[in-house]
């Protein structure tokens, strides 16, 4: 028997949020595992079969990575100094979490300004001007295509002689000339849906340049800037492989610090790794629900047709 149209939109429809409700929890899973194991106890971090939700949590693995709490009590009679009788050296945590978030809130909040300012006047002038060619554009987008890794040795031979290694100075510029292509890609992309003749309209009536683009131009592209932003934002927060060969030790970044608790001495220490992690991706919300209200916009900016 055939469907008919009312039956068809609602199994497409059934069909539809089935297929979301699955991506989502793919999606969301690593979440759920990531905040469950930063309350599970040492024991629950390797144990078979795998425990989902803890019937013992703990807040220790937030208190040993972001209060500096010993790892270990006289209590537990162990790494205690017989002469003494305190802690050992090695009990005594090294990580310094509260100083790679101060760094990272720095070098990315820099970096992604920046790029969105730099790169929004850019794309004013790629848009309105043809300051750049489309295949100079694509030469530009091209630039961010280049493998980190290719750039690492030149850039760090560099940044030795001027005396820019293992500064703040250094991974600042360099996230900011990484993510200007982005910035110039997406901020062109809102410019153009805003139409020319607002500005001739504008500029009829007695406006000059700057005027026009302050009051008719930016508060039409807003949303689609702090789209830019928080975009660019997410990929300096989270980046990794610069941050990690061109730091020594005055300059440490939250993923970096990610990474040192897990090695060869202390093992994997799965459940500290979460709580950093929770304390990592909490910026990030944060800053998303406040610009929340330019997001919807920004990211369906130039979807419905003018």
């Amino acid at each position: 028997m055939a469907m008919t149209l009312s039956q068809k939109r609602q199994t497409f429809s059934v069909v539809r949020y089935a297929i979301l409700t699955v991506w989502l929890c793919i999606v969301a899973f690593p979440m759920f595992w990531m905040v469950g194991t930063s309350f599970k106890p040492d024991r629950e971090w390797f144990s078979w079969p795998p425990v989902y939700i803890t019937e013992n949590p703990t807040l220790r693995n937030y208190a040993i990575v972001w209060a500096n709490i010993n790892e270990y009590t006289k209590a537990d009679g162990a790494h205690i100094d017989p002469k003494t009788g305190e802690l050992s050296q090695y009990t005594q945590s090294l990580q310094r979490p509260w100083t790679a978030l101060r760094n990272s809130s720095i070098i990315a909040g820099l970096a992604t300004t920046l790029a969105v300012f730099f790169g929004s006047i850019l794309a004013y002038g790629v848009s309105r001007h043809q300051i750049l060619s489309e295949g100079r554009m694509f030469q530009l987008l091209m630039l961010r295509m280049v493998p980190p890794i290719v750039l690492i040795a030149p850039i760090s031979l560099w940044y030795r002689q001027i005396g820019l290694l293992d500064t703040i100075t250094g991974l600042v510029i360099l996230y900011f000339l990484t993510s200007l292509p982005y910035a110039v890609w997406m901020s062109k992309s809102f410019i153009d849906e805003v139409p020319r003749e607002m500005e001739q309209a504008a500029e009829i009536l007695g406006a000059s340049r700057w005027r026009t683009i302050w009051e008719v131009v930016l508060p039409l592209v807003r949303s689609g800037l702090v789209a830019t932003f928080l975009f660019i934002l997410i990929l300096t927060w989270s980046e990794y492989l610069l941050a990690l060969l061109l730091s020594k030790a005055d300059v440490l970044t939250l993923p970096v610090e990610l990474s040192k608790y897990q090695g060869s001495t202390e093992g994997r220490v799965y459940g500290r790794q979460a709580a950093l992690s929770v304390g990592i991706t909490i910026p990030l919300v944060f800053v998303g629900l406040i610009i929340r209200k330019h997001l919807a916009r920004g990211f369906s900016f130039g979807m419905v047709r003018r």
